[in-house]
């Protein structure tokens, strides 16, 4: 399953609030460091941030699928090995039940239907 991507409401409104201040005055200086031009560094390093966030979502999601994919890989080696087992040792072995199956003579029975009796 992929992660979802981030977006942030704030920086969109922040983006939207530093345009319509540069309405009034692209040198709006209101004091204390409160200028237009930090405003814009500090919505443009926020962004840098969401898109490496975003970025390494998109990393982790390709890893996972890599590992997806190893591990069908994987399973499908495991039955076969299994399934040699049992051909080479036969299914009712010790071999077999030590590889990881179970001999058909611990297998349990089912229980007969109503209807054949």
């Amino acid at each position: 399953m992929a992660f979802k991507r981030k977006t942030s409401k704030v920086l969109i409104e922040a983006q939207t609030r530093l345009a319509n201040m540069q309405g009034i005055d692209p040198n709006l200086d209101l004091g204390n460091g409160l200028t237009l031009a930090a405003y814009a560094d500090e919505i443009a390093a926020n962004q840098q941030q969401l898109d490496e966030y975003n970025a390494q979502l998109a990393k982790a999601d390709a890893a996972g699928n890599n590992f997806k994919a190893g591990e069908k890989g994987l399973r499908t080696t495991s039955s076969r090995m299994l399934a040699a087992v049992g051909v080479k040792y036969g299914k009712d072995s010790n071999e077999y039940e030590m590889a990881g199956g179970t001999r058909t003579s611990e297998r349990k029975k089912g229980k007969p239907s109503e209807e054949q009796e």
